[in-house]
């Protein structure tokens, strides 16, 4: 699935929470009749109830997350994020903050911007955090839960400012988990690809990037990022699909850029040279030709070099540099896997230790 970034979507779709109950049946005898009148009458009466139970739930949560939810407002771009912890620093996407090292940060509970800096932007997985120079009285920080325990089906909140409207609260459910999606650009060319992605429901609009996807226990279970691109639309919004960085990741890349000021153990594979896709006599993608090869990296360790065309990861075919990414994105540093390549019309098979982003 080829997804773009939230900045380029345009629509939202509402999702009905629907309660049902049971209705107990009785005997039929012509004294029975008005009880089981009576029981399907305080049956249906429940209904309203339970109802009220998932908003009050719904607006429990909302009260203790969204303060802690933000606006970032770079030169050129608007985004959400997320208050990671007291000190004042916050977790957003690298797309958010661009190249841009200042911003102005919109708090809950203060009328006026603030100003924060860049600590450290991961465009390898779409990661950024930055911190707010002077820390206000009463800022919150989220609590960020288990993406192993994130499941299908699971109703969830997506919270940010898109297009600008800070505070904003859509709703939907987890539709998949484990997704693995490549960023299209806005000048076409093809940005992160991220592994382990969380797929929502919940509307994901210009704005919504870097913000908080939550669940019902008030956790951040991921951070929004990007919305499915539809090809039979020219590329436009697929309505009610939309992915988030899982927690888990998050926590791992924050943690370190918190802790050392960069990202010091990406815990992504790397093949270790640059490519681009080739095409076949009918101008189909064919695989990916090796540009250069890293010295000393994992490719030049196996016996790959620059020309080599290749046609396979592990059991995955690769037919573009997407798909070698998206190969790739499910492998970890270290593990070792077998490189299918083609070299001077000669099919090869090698062996190679994957290094690390």
């Amino acid at each position: 699935m080829d997804a773009f970034r939230t900045r380029a979507l345009r629509t939202a779709v509402p999702v009905a929470a629907l309660v049902c109950c049971a209705v107990l049946a009785v005997g039929c005898s012509p004294t029975a009749a008005p009880r089981a009148q009576d029981t399907t009458t305080t049956a249906r009466a429940a209904v309203p109830m339970a109802a009220a139970d998932l908003q009050n739930q719904y607006q429990k949560v909302i009260r203790e997350v969204l303060p802690s939810v933000v606006q970032i407002q770079a030169r050129r771009d608007l985004g959400s994020g997320v208050v990671y912890d007291n000190n004042g620093h916050i977790v957003t996407n690298a797309h958010v903050v661009g190249t841009e090292k200042t911003f102005k940060v919109t708090t809950a509970n203060n009328e006026e911007p603030l100003t924060a800096s860049l600590v450290y932007s991961y465009p390898g997985q779409d990661l950024a955090v930055i911190k707010l120079n002077k820390v206000p009285s009463g800022l919150r920080a989220a609590t960020f839960g288990d993406s192993e325990k994130v499941d299908v089906g699971q109703i969830v909140l997506a919270m940010g400012s898109p297009l600008g409207l800070s505070s904003s609260v859509t709703q939907g459910i987890v539709s998949a988990v484990g997704r693995t999606v490549s960023e299209i650009q806005g000048n076409g060319g093809t940005g992160a690809t991220i592994a382990n992605m969380v797929q929502t429901s919940a509307a994901i609009n210009p704005g919504n990037s870097g913000g908080a996807l939550v669940n019902l226990d008030g956790h951040v279970i991921g951070i929004p990022t990007l919305a499915a691109a539809d090809p039979d639309l020219g590329g436009s919004a697929a309505p009610g699909i939309g992915f988030a960085i899982p927690a888990s990741m998050v926590k791992t890349i924050a943690d370190q850029i918190v802790r050392n000021g960069r990202v010091v153990d990406s815990g992504r594979a790397a093949l270790d040279i640059t490519g681009r896709t080739v095409v076949n006599e009918s101008y189909q993608p064919a695989g990916v030709a090796v540009v250069s090869v890293k010295r000393g990296g994992a490719a030049a360790r196996a016996g790959l070099r620059q020309g080599d065309i290749i046609t396979k990861l592990g059991d995955d075919p690769i037919t573009t540099i997407t798909s070698l990414a998206e190969s790739l994105a499910a492998d970890r540093p270290g593990q070792k896997t077998s490189v299918t390549y083609q070299r001077d019309s000669t099919t090869k098979k090698v062996q190679v230790k994957l290094g690390e982003q």
